[in-house]
């Protein structure tokens, strides 16, 4: 079966252990004749200008399916759950030393740098909060709601471009590419992924990082899937 457009995570997907591009894999993606999607657990601006630099502009899934945008110019989609996350992060905030990054630009969700007990936030938080989750991406902590998550942003970016998500591949490493690999129509982990990101996929590269998409993208070509 041959596949009609790419969805791909960034960090730890299209970049090296110390997060810098792969230059493999950037020119890999460049050169695919099917659109490519960034989706990232990032804020917009970032996702843009990853994009940007890679050659694959612009139709975006960013800050965990949170904003869509599809083209460079266009407004982005924004969910509207930021509110309820700023209560789970106010309430935790009595608890626990938290650290928020990137706050001025996040629009549906609350990151936070990973310096406290993950697991008793979540304990704490579930009685109060059922709507939210608190997910560690091994790059930064995220308070997000429950209700979106990149295989929405999937589905959403699906519709707008004329396709259905089966029409995807999606390639990711981390937790919060769980749904989108499992709503695509062909699901790819880099080999350095979560153990339970490989389950579900339908290929494992043996490589990691930005060399284990590179890697996925020989096959895909070799098995004519795109």
């Amino acid at each position: 079966m041959k596949y009609k457009a790419l969805v791909i995570d960034i960090d730890g997907t299209i970049t090296h252990m110390d997060r810098k591009l792969s230059l493999k894999a950037a020119a890999k993606l460049r050169s695919l004749d099917i659109p490519v999607v960034i989706a990232t657990g990032n804020v917009l601006c970032y996702a843009k200008a990853t994009a940007k630099l890679v050659g694959v502009c612009c139709n975006i899934i960013a800050e965990n399916g949170g904003v869509i945008i599809d083209g460079f110019d266009n407004e982005p989609i924004v969910s509207d759950v930021i509110h309820e996350c700023e209560a789970a992060y106010e309430f935790l905030s009595s608890s626990f030393d938290l650290e928020k990054l990137d706050s001025v630009h996040r629009k549906t969700e609350i990151v936070l740098r990973n310096n406290f007990d993950v697991e008793d936030a979540r304990k704490l938080l579930g009685s109060y909060f059922p709507g939210i989750e608190i997910i560690d991406t091994h790059f930064a902590i995220h308070i997000k709601s429950r209700k979106i998550n990149k295989g929405t942003g999937l589905m959403k970016m699906a519709e707008l471009m004329g396709l259905n998500t089966s029409d995807f591949i999606a390639i990711g490493d981390s937790v919060n590419d769980l749904e989108m690999l499992e709503e695509a129509g062909f699901a790819i982990a880099v080999g350095n992924a979560d153990d339970f990101l490989k389950d579900v996929a339908d290929y494992v590269s043996t490589a990691t990082y930005g060399d284990g998409t590179a890697e996925a993208v020989d096959f895909l070509l070799t098995k004519g899937m795109i």
